[in-house]
């Protein structure tokens, strides 16, 4: 069975994106930040990969 990491880290986030490390921890600062004031638990420097997804318009989109 594979294990696929449910959290993105800074790593993660500065690939995908083409920038450095330093943007990566801001972006996921915000995105946690979000999270906190919908009522969700944050892990510091890592953001959950559906979360990331949705923002970053990577999984699924609406039309219309």
């Amino acid at each position: 069975m594979e294990k696929t990491n449910y959290m993105m880290t800074v790593n993660d986030v500065a690939q995908e994106l083409g920038v450095s490390k330093q943007k990566g921890y801001r972006i996921i600062r915000q995105l946690n930040e979000e999270l906190a004031a919908a009522g969700y638990m944050t892990v510091q420097a890592k953001v959950p990969r559906t979360y990331w997804s949705e923002r970053f318009y990577f999984g699924k989109r609406s039309t219309g």
